[in-house]
């Protein structure tokens, strides 16, 4: 039983690609001095700088969730942010 349909895949990695440069930019702006660049990103989450700029890109092929929990944990979002589309707003003190 499949999920969801395999035309609907890309489309799903968009989203958490998106999801990932928007948490990832918010990051930075609400803990100054601890900037996430994609390569500190990649090393924490435990993969290469590449895979995370095709993520944030729209031009990989999707994480693992073990890795996206990586990337969830080190941007302080869960996972579900991640695949979301709603819009949310980002408090900036």
């Amino acid at each position: 039983m499949k999920l969801y349909l395999n035309e609907k895949k890309n489309e799903i990695f968009c989203v958490i690609g998106k999801n990932v440069k928007f948490y990832r930019n918010a990051y930075n702006l609400t803990h100054p001095g601890e900037s996430i660049t994609q390569a500190k990103l990649a090393e924490l989450a435990g993969i290469t700088t590449t895979q995370i700029a095709n993520l944030e890109n729209e031009t990989g092929k999707g994480v693992s969730v073990p890795v996206l929990y990586n990337i969830a944990s080190v941007l302080e979002v869960s996972i579900d942010r991640l695949c979301s589309t709603e819009k949310v707003l980002v408090k900036i003190d």
